[in-house]
C-alpha cells in the first residue's frame, strides 16, 4: 500500500513538473510533437494536426 501511494504521489509530481517551470513551451510540447508527427502521414496529416496545432497556440 505505502510502494502504491509513493508510485501515485511520484506520477503526480512529475506531471505537475511542467507548470511549475518557467514559461508554457514544455507544457505545449505534447501538442506540438503530437502535430509534427501527424504532419508526415501524407494525405490527410495537416488536416489531422490542426487541433493539436491549436492546443499548443492555446497553451503559449
Amino acid at each position: 500500500m505505502l510502494a502504491s501511494f509513493r508510485l501515485t504521489l511520484a506520477c503526480a509530481a512529475l506531471a505537475a513538473c511542467p507548470f511549475m517551470l518557467d514559461g508554457c513551451a514544455l507544457a505545449a510540447l505534447p501538442c506540438r510533437a503530437t502535430s509534427a508527427v501527424l504532419k508526415i502521414v501524407p494525405v490527410v496529416g495537416h488536416a489531422a494536426s490542426t487541433p493539436f496545432d491549436a492546443c499548443a497556440t492555446a497553451i503559449d
